[in-house]
């Protein structure tokens, strides 16, 4: 089975190579020429719609607002969402210029604009998305076909896949194959969409000054470093500059699942996990006998695969039962019971092996020997292949060079599965990695609430010019942790951001608004979603109702949300108005 915790790791989406000025890869600190565009356009919006409030100014100074959804789940989805209708009825929305997400603020987004001009119609298109993710989820079916289109229609198959297909259609009911592009054209009356993850290199690199990535309709690349090409070329291969291999374009389901692929370690989240894979295994082998019987009974090698089957429920239970503090003695039994049996066949063998590969993974990653393993594999695979040669490395792995043992069990797994293959005809792919992947050097991207869970520096950018920054805080635990590490991330980076000091008694009993100014600074208003104004002295009671992971939310639960987060707006709606004359005044003298 492997650790559910690896699907946080990423996809493979742009060259390593060294960006060039040339070809198709943009390297500027300017907006892109359609970005300006839209900012000219947009703004003779928002300076209707200051006076409309009565806050009256030139074209000059008005000011560029960014509002800002951090991550958080499908609470952050929820949430963004009451606070978007709250601002449209409180005559605010139509102020905002950017609209930038992380994680599950990017699956709010994602539902939005798949609606031309959906802040003109917001109501309705508020009722479409509710109803969808409060409805049935995605059939098995639908999922299986999308995964295996995904796995034969991409150069680079990841676990960012598997998050899509088995995790994200679970909160967001359905699988959307639209692509970014193409919404171009269709968002003239909304704010710009800006998509956020980080570089996993740039990440662990302490030397390294931008993990922050940004994809936007137009474009997808590095905030800081200004290196950007087009969206609908974001996941080919570039050498220099210019494109060497195009690839198709990310669909929305799987953006979602780049943006929101982050997990945390608690049981809940290992219980959930476990929970979604044994009905994977339950729904896949009801269609192995209803839909592929025929073809098993002419494979001679196929035979008792209920016992394999078994097996794999079996430890799927093991892990549930454990994590449920139950004895899994019984479960543990049935396992040896089947695994020993005498007339096991290829299908039990196969699994074995396949059992055997993801702790030898498992065991190099963690620095343990797996010698054991090894030897377990090939006493299995010799009695699958009649003592015949089997071509994978022999020599004994190097576990003090942690790169060379990954490289050198990735190369093994892949030997495996090749013999797994020519021996068992039902092994469900035709190449375990395929061979491209091997070959490119790519740049690995995920959830940026891995490392700061808001989308802060896309606003940053020099060039947006921003005034005015609406944070919406959907964060689990610390409610001032996201505004703190950006204030200290933009100090390191000299980046103008205001001094951001908190009340230590409102660390655990936060309000409702906060504004942090400095000089030639964008202003920071930064609101926590739950608080002692929305809450009461139930912010806690509320946290636990409202995890980050756990089965999807009800139709109840998805309204009160709503109406708990889009208090934080109506409740601050004059302190909102105060701070946008405010930004408007300063432009206009500057």
């Amino acid at each position: 089975m492997g650790n559910p915790s690896i699907l946080q790791d990423y996809t493979r989406t742009m060259s390593a190579s060294k960006l060039q000025e040339s070809g198709e890869v943009r390297i500027a600190h300017t907006l892109h020429t359609k970005e300006d565009e839209f900012v000219f356009e947009r703004r003779k919006t928002v300076f209707q719609s200051l006076q409309e409030l009565k806050i009256y100014c030139s074209e000059d100074a008005v000011p560029n607002i960014a509002l800002l959804g951090s991550g958080g789940g499908q609470r952050a989805m929820v949430g963004l969402l009451g606070s978007l209708v709250q601002l449209d009825k409180a005559g605010l929305l139509d102020c905002i210029l950017y609209l930038s997400g992380v994680s599950g603020s990017t699956w709010c987004m994602a539902s939005l604009y798949q609606e031309p001009d959906w802040s003109t119609k917001l109501e309705t298109v508020k009722n479409k998305i509710i109803r969808r993710i409060s409805g049935p989820g995605v059939r098995w079916g639908n999922a299986l076909a999308k995964l295996k289109k995904y796995y034969y229609g991409k150069d680079h198959f990841s676990l960012t896949d598997v998050w899509a297909v088995m995790i994200v259609t679970e909160y967001v009911k359905e699988i959307d194959e639209c692509k970014l592009s193409d919404q171009w054209d269709q968002h003239n009356k909304d704010p710009f969409p800006i998509y956020t993850v980080i570089d996993k290199q740039y990440k662990q690199c302490k030397d390294e000054k931008d993990p922050w990535f940004e994809i936007s309709p137009l474009e997808a690349g590095y905030s800081l470093t200004g290196a950007f090409v087009e969206t609908s070329s974001f996941g080919s291969q570039f050498d220099n500059g210019s494109k060497k291999k195009l690839q198709d374009e990310m669909d929305m389901l799987y953006l979602q699942a780049l943006c929101g692929s982050v997990l945390a370690d608690g049981d809940e989240i290992r219980k959930f996990l476990w929970q979604k894979i044994k009905d994977f295994f339950e729904h896949l082998f009801h269609i192995m006998q209803l839909e592929m019987f025929d073809e098993i009974r002419k494979d001679p090698n196929a035979s008792h695969a209920e016992n394999s089957y078994q097996v794999l429920m079996d430890l799927v239970n093991m892990n549930l039962t454990v994590l449920n503090g139950k004895d899994p003695s019984a479960l543990d039994q049935s396992i040896r019971k089947t695994l020993n049996d005498p007339n096991a066949s290829h299908a039990e063998k196969c699994y074995q092996v396949l059992m055997d590969l993801v702790d030898m993974n498992l065991a190099v990653l963690n620095g343990k020997d797996p010698s054991a393993l090894d030897q377990s594999i090939r006493k299995t695979l010799n009695e699958l292949s009649g003592g015949k040669h089997m071509d994978f490395p022999t020599e004994k792995l190097n576990l003090t060079d942690k790169q060379a043992a990954k490289l050198c069990i990735k190369q093994y797994t892949k030997d495996m599965c090749h013999n797994l293959r020519s021996w068992f005809s039902f092994w469900p792919f035709d190449e375990s990695i395929p061979s491209t992947l091997l070959k490119s050097e790519t740049r690995d991207y995920e959830d940026t609430g891995l490392f700061m869970n808001s989308p802060y520096f896309s606003v940053l950018r020099k060039e947006r010019n921003i005034d005015l920054i609406i944070s919406l805080d959907f964060s689990d635990g610390d409610p001032f942790m996201t505004v703190r590490e950006a204030a200290e991330m933009c100090e390191k980076l000299k980046i103008p951001f205001p001094e951001v000091n908190i009340p230590s008694e409102d660390v655990e009993k936060p309000k409702d608004f906060y504004v942090f100014k400095g000089t030639n600074t964008p202003t920071v208003i930064h609101i926590p979603l739950f608080n002692v104004v929305n809450c009461g002295d139930d912010i806690e009671t509320w946290s636990n109702k409202y995890r980050t992971f756990q089965v999807p939310y009800s139709a109840e639960m998805i309204t009160e949300l709503m109406e708990v987060a889009g208090k934080n707006i109506s409740n601050n709606r004059e302190k909102l108005l105060e701070q946008i004359g405010a930004a408007v005044r300063q432009k206009g003298h500057n």
